[in-house]
């Protein structure tokens, strides 16, 4: 359990700022079995590295159990952050913001947008970038956004840790520049102007209660930092993985420059390209499973749960680790190995609830289509436009979250200048 109070938070947090965190779960898993008790964030926790356990905690959501992080990241996210709305609240803006994304993908103009985004980034890169960094550049307010995920596992004392000071103030000027923006747009949109985009979907929906600036505020700062991070760094860790990977590497290409040659040279992409991507899709969900850029899930008892021959107590902090199952040889056979042809056909037949990078339940992830698609259009453009190498070694770091500790330097050469 660790010391008082602090528990094995210290030892936690030691192991994922390391280059190889895996000991500490395989350490008490070895110990106690695939869930234990331990202490972390001032709270007893119930830490599961059981696979049917951790898809029985995601699906009881808003049941036997509600969203419950630690209050710091609490605090970043916001009250009304999707991360922590609860009932029908969260029901219905999860519930808009996945319908509002398919059909911006399938039936409206994301896709091009995105591709054109893309395009329009690729033509600034030098001959030498760092990967990481390039791969967020799209997003405006990018400096207080890296702040404020770096102080997602800070201590919450201002006196004590500068990294949440830093990003209690990233997430102020975050929230002041929002709230200027729905300002403008609640404006526009009672003059009669109407824009087709996520904000823009929110200030449609009819309600009997028209929603605050603060809570459309928490949830858009919940959206952006949900796939600030995380796809940045899926992205660069594919790439990473794939210039390890020769093999890979070469049927990857294969697969992208037969749908560039059935297309004009900058013509952009549409769904059917992206569907028809099947070796990409594999690649991306080994780069996922291996990166688990979203390590584990915090949940919360509602009442004493029965689960597995024991009792939890009502009020009790749950910890899901998705790392602990998805790194585990018993499902995924040298686990520590990228092998993106374990994701074809019959090769390896995953079940449902080992597999979950997105999480699950009601509380699954409502960007899981859009972060795919993203690094498939990433992967697609790199691909075909580029050739590249490693610019320095570089290994990959878990604290705060996954990512490469150099930012993955690489030498860049355009493949054709036509291109």
């Amino acid at each position: 359990m660790g010391l008082p109070f602090i528990g094995e938070t210290l030892q936690l947090i030691s192991a994922f700022k390391s280059d190889n965190p895996e000991p500490f779960t395989d350490e008490r898993v070895g110990r106690f079995g695939p869930i234990f008790l331990t202490h972390l964030f001032g709270e007893p926790t119930i830490y599961s590295v059981d696979p049917e356990v951790n898809r029985f905690i995601l699906n009881n959501e808003g049941k036997l159990f509600e969203s419950s992080y630690p209050s710091i990241i609490a605090y970043l996210h916001g009250e009304y952050s999707l991360l922590l709305m609860k009932g029908n609240l969260h029901k219905k803006m999860h519930s808009l913001t996945v319908n509002f994304t398919k059909s911006a993908l399938t039936r409206g103009r994301l896709l091009l947008d995105m591709d054109r985004l893309m395009l329009f980034c690729m033509d600034s890169w030098s001959p030498k970038l760092l990967l990481l960094e390039e791969t967020k550049k799209a997003k405006n307010l990018r400096k207080e956004f890296l702040l404020i995920v770096e102080g997602f596992w800070s201590i919450p004392l201002p006196f004590f840790s500068i990294s949440y000071k830093r990003a209690v103030k990233a997430k102020t000027k975050v929230v002041e520049a929002l709230k200027l923006v729905v300002k403008e747009r609640r404006s526009a949109r009672d003059e009669g102007e109407r824009k087709s985009d996520i904000l823009g979907a929110i200030l449609d929906e009819k309600a009997d209660d028209e929603y605050s600036d603060e809570m459309i505020v928490d949830l858009l700062v919940s959206l952006m930092l949900a796939g600030f991070e995380t796809t940045s760094s899926a992205m660069t860790l594919a790439v990473k993985f794939l210039t390890e990977s020769p093999l890979a590497l070469a049927q990857l290409k294969e697969e992208q420059e037969k749908i560039r040659d059935q297309k004009g040279d900058n013509e952009l992409l549409v769904w059917n390209d992206y569907k028809s991507m099947s070796f990409t899709q594999c690649v991306i969900s080994e780069t996922l499973r291996i990166s688990n850029i979203v390590g584990a899930i915090f949940r919360r008892t509602l009442s004493d749960i029965q689960m597995n021959g024991y009792t939890i107590p009502k009020g009790w902090k749950v910890l899901a680790a998705i790392r602990g199952v998805h790194m585990n040889d018993e499902y995924f056979k040298d686990a520590q190995s990228f092998n993106p042809w374990r994701w074809q056909g019959d090769a390896e037949m995953t079940p449902a609830n080992v597999f979950i990078p997105f999480g699950g339940g009601p509380r699954l992830c409502p960007g899981y289509e859009l972060s795919r698609v993203s690094i498939s259009i990433f992967l697609h453009r790199l691909i075909t436009k580029y050739s590249w190498e490693a610019a320095e070694e570089d290994k990959l770091v878990f604290f705060p979250l996954t990512g490469t500790q150099k930012r993955y330097p690489i030498n860049v050469r355009p493949r054709n200048p036509s291109v």
